[in-house]
């Protein structure tokens, strides 16, 4: 029996005094273990770790982490500041917390009881409107690509589905809704080294879903694209410059990069919210690295000789002139530029800054 992906990733379970219960992406595809979150620790721990991740889902997360926290301003402040130190490169996770504070602060001198209260609705809203903003997506982006002959070959690099988001992804919700549409895609999936996101989740959320798959090593994307196999790219993204630079899992770059060799669209799948305006380029995007083990004993076993040095950035950052265009829940930036950014984002902006206009 398929899982209903939109249900699996994280829920808020019960009132105020409830808890977060997130599927342990770490454990995937061999165990699909649950795992509850008490504490604001425990969320953070969780980001931290990768049991959950993808930029959407990290804000999800952490929305629903603030409200672990004591009810009162200084908690709930301390709490923000604490979950912003658990990866730097996911723009959403700050934004979700910017609007946790704001609440808060809000809220200043509430009673305990009510503090809690609007805490919840506001983590609760940012889920909400994740899951609409997936639903966008996936139309925008099958409208986009509804020229493609059926069965059309589309390649995807890590995991930018329902096991990202608090909704049904956002590359991965172009290519559900291009299969109810009845276009039938076969996706490329990379495995996505070092950590294997596309071979671990990309691929079982497509089996999941009944959707033709085929995966590949990560080396293996300019040969089939040379073979004809493959007809677009579409990514996600974890933050987009003013400009439309975008980082996301490393690989991602050198997949556009083989994308414009093969004269292949390249797509990235996102909502407003991975928008960082502040940043005027790509080289302003916070790289995170991780640790060695990661390359030179992936899931335990040695894969390497013991001390060799490594390198292990999470993410790389594709610049705006490879991608062919951005779909957003707003509709499709295209051309990818500063002012086509400016023009689609900048009223999104105001509604998501003020929650009376939500």
């Amino acid at each position: 029996m398929a899982i209903t992906p939109p249900s699996i990733t994280l829920r808020w379970q019960s009132g105020t005094n409830g808890h977060l219960t997130l599927l342990d992406q770490t454990r995937l595809p061999g165990e699909f273990l649950e795992i509850d979150c008490h504490t604001v620790e425990d969320v953070w721990q969780a980001i931290q770790r990768l049991a959950v991740r993808g930029a959407p889902a990290i804000g999800c997360a952490a929305g629903y982490g603030v409200c672990l926290a004591e009810p009162n301003l200084e908690a709930t402040l301390n709490a923000c500041d604490y979950l912003a130190t658990s990866r730097p490169t996911a723009v959403n996770l700050f934004w979700a917390l910017e609007r946790m504070r704001q609440v808060a602060n809000d809220a200043a001198n509430s009673a305990p009881d009510e503090l809690a209260q609007r805490l919840l609705a506001e983590a609760l809203a940012i889920h909400e409107e994740d899951r609409q903003m997936c639903s966008d997506i996936g139309r925008h982006g099958a409208d986009l690509l509804a020229a493609l002959p059926e069965g059309a070959g589309i390649l995807t690099h890590c995991n930018a589905g329902a096991l990202a988001t608090g909704g049904e992804g956002t590359a991965l919700s172009v290519l559900f809704e291009l299969a109810r549409r009845g276009r039938k895609p076969h996706v490329w999936v990379d495995e996505t080294r070092p950590l294997l996101q596309g071979a671990r989740l990309t691929a079982w959320e497509l089996q999941q879903r009944g959707i033709d798959c085929t995966l590949i090593c990560d080396s293996m994307a300019a040969q089939v694209m040379r073979e004809g196999r493959v007809q677009a790219v579409v990514t996600g993204a974890d933050r987009i410059a003013a400009n439309g630079d975008a980082a996301n899992k490393i690989g991602t770059y050198s997949v556009a990069t083989l994308a414009r060799a093969h004269d292949i669209p390249f797509y990235i799948a996102a909502p407003t919210s991975t928008f960082d305006l502040s940043l005027s380029s790509g080289d302003e995007i916070p790289i995170e690295e991780r640790a060695a083990e990661e390359i030179t004993q992936g899931f335990g076993t040695a894969t390497a000789p013991a001390g060799i040095a490594t390198y292990n950035p999470a993410f790389d950052v594709t610049p705006a002139g490879l991608i062919a265009g951005i779909v957003t829940e707003r509709g499709v930036i295209q051309p990818v530029s500063r002012d086509t950014i400016a023009q689609l984002t900048e009223d999104s902006s105001d509604e998501r800054c003020d929650p009376q206009r939500r």
